[in-house]
């Protein structure tokens, strides 16, 4: 029995966190637009759409339909059954080890603060990096939304597949470990804290895994947000982008009107008309950090920080609850 029961905080972890990503994802599609927006190097995303998360979330709805705000569901709920349930499991899984060993609880009874975030960060880091591929998938059909070629998900799959190769599913993968790790070093710690504390005053109960989670949020929202605004920018370039100009039919390539894939390599369509370019991709994240700042401002950073944080609260709420009461009843 003892067995069976290690396996249950991977269980609870998965089932909770999909429970949340179903209740809070409109609001991450609202983040995910507003971060890929006004990209001076990339035109397909300069346009400044929304002013806003209420004006992104009134926008879509009207433009493109309820249903556009959902794009990319099926991919975060499979994310969340590889990503949440490794990650929380793997948590409670390293805490009880380090208890066991001595090193997480001292002889008051006291958690070692940095031995819980070192568990939170190397559950966040690997369980982000596997899952990756879905994390790319949903981002893509959250920024393309209705009637994109990437309506489905196996769709969206074989394109990144075929265009992009199995490197195009783990684009971004050093931002989104990066930004897991700070994720879960911030929030699974201070959510443990803040309801051990409260533990006397409210007792094991919602109020107080209400309360914690709200309070963890915060902290997780302000760490992460410039990570995730370079992590959704890599994650939405593809790795090859042409835009032709004042090329007439049949000219993009020698195949007979077949543009690009019909004319050989883009280096023979860059050679055959002066007038192509191939505007420039972020090389990686630093890369990506750099030019953001130096064309849009420090504060492009921050961009999507108000449905982040206002999606990490109820996300957190949903998942803790969910999670505490699953325990409570197995």
């Amino acid at each position: 029995m003892g067995e069976i029961r290690d396996w249950r905080p991977f269980v609870y972890g998965g089932v909770a966190s999909i429970t949340a990503e179903f209740g809070t994802f409109p609001i991450d599609t609202t983040k995910t637009r507003l971060q890929v927006q006004g990209q001076r190097i990339d035109q397909s995303h300069a346009e400044l759409k929304y002013r806003g998360m209420t004006d992104a979330f009134v926008k879509i709805t009207k433009q493109e339909g309820m249903k556009a705000l959902y794009s990319g569901i099926w991919p975060a709920v499979l994310r969340q059954a590889t990503y949440g349930t490794i990650k929380f499991g793997t948590y409670y899984t390293l805490k009880k080890v380090a208890t066991e060993k001595g090193w997480l609880v001292d002889k008051s009874g006291n958690e070692n603060v940095w031995c819980n975030a070192g568990c939170a960060t190397v559950a966040g880091a690997v369980s982000s990096a596997i899952a990756n591929p879905t994390d790319v998938l949903k981002v893509r059909m959250q920024v393309h939304g209705k009637g994109t070629n990437n309506a489905g998900l196996a769709r969206c799959f074989k394109e990144i597949y075929v265009h992009e190769g199995v490197r195009g599913l783990w684009r971004g993968v050093g931002p989104t470990a990066q930004r897991a790790a700070v994720i879960a070093a911030v929030e699974l710690p201070v959510y443990d804290f803040c309801k051990l504390h409260l533990m006397e005053t409210f007792g094991d109960q919602v109020a107080n895994h209400f309360i914690s989670s709200f309070i963890a949020s915060l902290g997780s929202a302000v760490a992460s947000t410039p990570i995730d605004v370079i992590r959704t920018r890599l994650m939405n370039q593809r790795r090859v982008q042409l835009q032709v100009q004042n090329l007439g039919p049949g000219e993009a390539g020698g195949g007979g009107g077949r543009g690009v894939a019909g004319g050989g390599t883009v280096a023979a369509v860059a050679a055959a008309a002066p007038t192509t370019s191939a505007p420039k991709i972020y090389t990686g994240s630093l890369d990506c950090a750099i030019r953001t700042v130096r064309n849009e401002g420090f504060r492009a950073l921050y961009k999507g920080f108000v449905p982040t944080w206002v999606r990490m609260g109820p996300w957190n709420i949903i998942f803790f609850i969910t999670y505490e009461q699953l325990k409570q009843m197995y």
